[in-house]
């Protein structure tokens, strides 16, 4: 029987995180005995369907240790003459003499509550990113002499120094990545054969499109615009900016409208552009929303469209879910030549691919899809049929329960 594994999360839950709460919920189902440990407490107001069928209990450290002093003195003080403690410490002080921040107090202030109070039927950790949270789950892990393994994703790979990854790789026992890009990046930097491709996928039932997608609207009547849908944060690395300069330059006798789903910090500046170029009466901003609203959009909308670019810190996507769950809706997608969106789609053969930072080439592309149904209709099944094929929930589940000892 395998042992209870403590998955250790940044937040939880978080709507822009669907595609861990359901690893998480099929691994549940296969037989995986979970635990969830989140750095820190939701934001959002709602949650997914599928974080309300997740069973595991959920523990929260303190989110900031000042707010919770007593906590982790009793935990110091539980933890401190155990045998890992001593190496756990000579460790924390030597990435905190290259990264002296008070970020990385805390990580290790949390690694001392994790270690304390998770539970003696716990027998391996695992982080889902590799910045924090697996910072987190090394030092705990030294100091509860527990194997750890992790999930490496975006963000948490192109923003932490190559020290800091090649160092973590080389502590856990294994690592698994979502995207080919990602994984040659970090098997450079790892042990040979500790970096596994498991890809992400989405569940064909689920994501199953209402009615077969018939696109008739060519953006020639008024009354019938064509429907271009986006979702995604607001962050600099999604390109929201380049995609309001792209529909800022469609012809004005195109009718079209834009919808976008998703929070962020820059959507206040987006609203104040899209005003600025004259879209205002064009595009609605509807925030985040559930899971089941955001799949009633895509099965309403005529296109998808995501601007992705690499940020000034080197921040990227790699394959983001929503590309996934639009193709599952035979939505056809416009969208950028970056990281490892293309292991995704193939131009011209199940979606159009631009080069990132272009607005004028996103036009050319958008408008060619909003004149054209039919090809909108090819590319959408031919997004579909890969979906279904190489990037299936189950495949990449039942690599992940045979890597927790769970089988298939």
């Amino acid at each position: 029987m395998s042992p209870k594994v403590a998955f250790v999360l940044k937040g939880y839950p978080r709507l822009s995180e669907t595609f861990i709460a359901q690893e998480i919920e099929e691994l549940e189902k296969r037989g995986l005995d979970i635990v969830l440990v989140s750095l820190r407490w939701p934001t959002d107001v709602e949650a997914h369907p599928v974080h309300r069928r997740i069973k595991a209990p959920i523990h929260y450290l303190p989110e900031y240790l000042w707010r919770e002093p007593a906590r982790v003195w009793r935990a110091w003080r539980a933890v401190r003459r155990l045998p890992g403690y001593a190496a756990a410490r000579r460790l924390w002080l030597r990435d905190l003499r290259r990264d002296v921040t008070l970020n990385r107090v805390r990580r290790f202030g949390q690694a001392l509550v994790l270690s304390h109070e998770v539970a003696p039927s716990v027998g391996h950790l695992h982080a889902h990113f590799l910045h924090t949270p697996a910072s987190v789950t090394r030092y705990a892990a030294r100091i509860a002499d527990l194997p750890w393994s992790c999930s490496a994703h975006a963000k948490d790979i192109w923003t932490t120094p190559s020290w800091e990854k090649s160092e973590k790789l080389a502590d856990c026992r294994w690592a698994v990545t979502c995207t080919g890009v990602n994984r040659d990046h970090l098997a450079a930097l790892a042990p040979f054969g500790r970096v596994s491709l498991v890809y992400h996928g989405v569940d064909p039932e689920y994501f199953a499109p209402s009615v077969e997608r018939e696109p008739s609207r060519d953006g020639s009547d008024p009354r019938q615009p064509v429907t271009i849908l986006s979702v995604g944060r607001t962050v600099p690395k999604k390109g929201y900016d380049d995609l309001i300069d792209a529909l800022a330059a469609l012809h004005p006798e195109l009718h079209w409208r834009f919808v976008h789903i998703g929070g962020g910090f820059l959507l206040k500046r987006l609203r104040r552009q899209a005003e600025r170029v004259g879209l205002g009466g064009r595009v609605s901003w509807l925030g985040s929303q559930s899971q089941d609203a955001v799949l009633d959009k895509y099965r309403q909308a005529d296109l998808f469209a995501l601007a992705c670019r690499v940020d000034k810190n080197g921040d990227r996507d790699g394959i983001p879910n929503v590309l996934l769950e639009a193709l599952s809706q035979s939505l056809a997608v416009v969208t950028t030549q970056v990281s490892a969106i293309p292991e995704l789609v193939i131009d011209r053969e199940n979606g159009i691919l631009v080069p990132p930072r272009d607005p004028s080439a996103l036009a050319a592309a958008l408008a060619n899809l909003i004149v054209n149904p039919a090809l909108r209709a090819r590319l959408g099944r031919a997004g579909r049929d890969r979906v279904c094929t190489m990037f299936h929930k189950d495949r990449g589940i039942a690599d992940l329960a045979k890597k927790f000892g769970i089988g298939g």
